[in-house]
């Protein structure tokens, strides 16, 4: 039997991708909240203020934008691959939606903020350092833990989808995950 087109080879590399680069920024996200948050939000506020305007710059890098976008357009390519397996097509959409939400929060959300503590200048000449703080960090970090939980999500629905690309490889029959409705059951006694 012939496979069809998408369904393996280079479909499973696209999707192990996918998986690897929303994992690798789900994971700086919870590195952000679990780790790098709570040690900046022990130190003074412009020491605060100075060492996250060091990391916005310096996270603006290829290699993270690399994969900052690829978790975005390689979940797409995959869903592109396996277009016509129902049940991973689900699970890549699922994966696909949720780091696009994730997307659009830190676009709309942390990137606005990251460049509003940009502005504040030099934190040595800020006269309010505490006013800057304050106006960022309780909802930066409340939406960083947002989209850490939307990516970890993503990347968990595209582990699944990793999971029965396996399971088709193995040599089980493909079972569709719900049973057909009628139209479907007709259309496949066609073939």
């Amino acid at each position: 039997m012939k496979a069809r087109r998408g369904s393996s080879g280079s479909g499973s590399g696209v999707l192990a991708a996918a998986t690897v680069a929303t994992g690798l920024i789900a994971g700086v996200y919870y590195a952000f909240a679990c780790s790098v948050m709570l040690g900046l939000g022990a130190s003074g506020d412009r020491t605060f203020i100075e060492a996250m305007q060091n990391i916005n710059k310096k996270i603006e890098n290829p290699l993270f934008f690399l994969t900052f976008f690829g978790a975005l357009v390689l979940p797409a390519w995959a869903l592109r691959k396996f277009r016509h397996d129902r049940r991973l097509r689900l699970w890549i959409a699922a994966a696909l939606a949720l780091y696009a939400i994730g997307l659009l929060t830190t676009m709309g959300i942390n990137v606005p903020l990251n460049n509003e503590l940009a502005a504040a200048g030099n934190p040595a000449k800020i006269a309010d350092p505490a006013a800057v703080r304050a106006r960022f960090e309780d909802t930066w970090n409340m939406w960083n833990v947002a989209r850490a939980v939307l990516s970890t999500g993503a990347a968990m629905c595209l582990a699944q989808a990793m999971l029965l690309v396996g399971k088709n490889k193995g040599g089980r029959d493909e079972q569709p995950l719900y049973p057909p409705v009628q139209w479907q059951q007709e259309s496949w006694t066609r073939v």
